[in-house]
């Protein structure tokens, strides 16, 4: 602002009142985006897109009945409560609580969900010094084919949608070998797409909000 007043040689008032008052302009933060695409992914976006929504235009309820989705996410031992959790009734007269404001804890688990419109299906904690490898991922993919077999009577006969990211040791050979011996089929997930991740938006939140405070 004070670059164009000084060039058009006004005072940076009245640039602020021209820009705001006469061209309706206003100071805006940039969107923040996770990641820059190129085309190709784009296209791959979209491809992608259209066909999952051609799947679902086919009939809604089945469509919703059949996915099974899954995530990971880190559970700490003792995770503070909020500001707004720790809220407390007083009177007007009394002296407002004071907290000390606590960490959380830097020991936790690794802990991977995997759930449907029902419910949850399967939870499983990762040991400690072991990562999520493509024969990790198979083995709990057969565990989720036996819990849908014993909690959702009938579903594997729908061929569940499996909805996961693109993390390696899901596009692993091993865990593609996996979905296919436990009879599901899987939902195409378009790359860097965090809009197809229910699990970040309805599951852990909630999850980690009930949590907090506890210790364990």
């Amino acid at each position: 602002m004070q670059l164009i007043a000084d060039v058009v040689g006004i005072s940076t008032g009245s640039v602020k009142t021209i820009l705001r008052e006469h061209l309706l302009m206003r100071k805006v933060c940039a969107c923040w985006v996770p990641r820059m695409l190129e085309q190709k992914m784009k296209d791959c976006r979209c491809e992608l897109s259209s066909e999952n929504l051609k799947l679902m235009q086919l009939d809604w309820n089945l469509f919703v009945k059949r996915i099974v989705t899954g995530d990971e996410t880190w559970i700490h031992h003792y995770d503070p409560e909020s500001k707004q959790q720790s809220m407390q009734w007083k009177h007007a007269s009394s002296p407002s609580p004071r907290k000390f404001k606590v960490q959380a804890s830097a020991g936790k688990i690794m802990c991977t969900i995997f759930w449907d419109a029902e419910g949850i299906l399967l939870i499983d904690f990762i040991p400690q010094k072991v990562t999520i490898t493509g024969v990790y991922y198979a083995d709990l993919l057969h565990k989720l084919h036996l819990a849908i077999k014993e909690k959702r009577r009938g579903k594997l006969t729908q061929v569940p949608l499996l909805l996961h990211d693109n993390e390696p040791a899901y596009r692993s050979h091993v865990g593609q070998a996996a979905i296919l011996e436990s009879g599901f089929e899987e939902m195409h997930h378009p790359p860097y797409f965090p809009d197809l991740t229910p699990s970040d938006y309805h599951l852990f939140p909630n999850l980690k909000q009930h949590l907090r405070g506890q210790r364990f």
